[in-house]
């Protein structure tokens, strides 16, 4: 059970929707449709095409119109806080919201995206984080959610390193407390990988449709580490490839990531869990 979830049986149909710009390519809708056909759900769950301008009167509409809550995408992760009445802990302290419930006509922003990420990795990949030296690629709203989430396992320590090293710096500082947190330009990779036992992609290089790119050199990368990228279109990146492929790595994708923060947010919109499986699954088939 989670947040303050509204109980489904007090409600014929559920309305829910996701709102970004731009949006036509979001899989969320594909995915939560699935969701709720498992569970056996009359829903809806629009696509709203949002300017910035647009944002407070959307959300405005969102409580008059009966929506059960929202997922937020790019670009309003930030600047929606601006209208909510509430904020989790986690979604304070990473200071953006992907989930927005809508309960006794108030609305509550959450945080699924961090939480979504590390469960994923630890049901994908490396089911113990505790201990472990994990690097970030990027300093920028992704890497914000995970480095929070990534604390709570107890790594032994978290470097970010960042095209702009005063970025990564500033993101390590507010995190670091207890475990220590390092931010590095990205031109210092090869000074800090070889100790590294988990590689983390928050950026966007390698996303269609520019899947040749790659965040940075595959050979500096240590032998039979993990390796993940947040990306899942591709659903292999050139980054994951060529480390499986040439340095024997452990390759965990984004998709997981994606499914995961969806189901965290379905939990705190109807307070149990959805079938995540048949979900990953809608989106392999939309992708496909």
């Amino acid at each position: 059970m989670m947040g303050n979830a509204n109980h489904i049986n007090d409600r014929k149909s559920v309305l829910l929707g996701v709102i970004g710009d731009p949006i036509a390519h979001s899989k969320s809708p594909v995915m939560m449709a699935a969701a709720f056909r498992a569970a056996g759900i009359e829903g809806e769950y629009r696509r709203l095409h949002v300017k910035s301008d647009q944002l407070e009167q959307t959300l405005q509409d969102i409580r008059e119109q009966g929506f059960l809550g929202i997922n937020v995408t790019i670009p309003h992760k930030v600047a929606v806080m601006d209208y909510l009445d509430e904020l989790d802990e986690a979604a304070k302290k990473i200071g953006a919201v992907n989930t927005v419930v809508h309960a006794n006509g108030k609305l509550k922003g959450y945080n699924t995206d961090g939480a979504g990420y590390v469960r994923s990795l630890k049901e994908e990949a490396v089911p113990d984080l505790a201990g472990k030296t994990v690097m970030l690629l990027g300093a920028g709203g992704a890497s914000r959610g995970i480095v929070h989430a990534l604390l709570q396992e107890e790594p032994e320590r978290v470097i970010i390193l960042n095209r702009t090293e005063y970025k990564a710096r500033q993101l390590a500082a507010e995190f670091n407390a207890g475990i220590p947190v390092e931010g590095y330009s990205m031109q210092q990779a090869h000074s800090y990988l070889p100790g590294v036992d988990i590689l983390i992609n928050t950026t966007s290089v390698g996303m269609h449709p520019q899947t040749e790119d790659i965040p940075l050199p595959v050979e500096l990368i240590p032998e039979g580490i993990v390796v993940s990228d947040l990306i899942y279109n591709p659903l292999e990146t050139r980054l994951l490839r060529e480390s499986r492929l040439q340095r024997g790595c452990t390759v965990h994708g984004g998709l997981g990531m994606f499914v995961y923060q969806g189901a965290i947010a379905f939990e705190h919109w109807l307070g149990f869990r959805p079938d995540v499986q048949v979900m990953r699954q809608a989106v392999l088939d939309s992708l496909a």
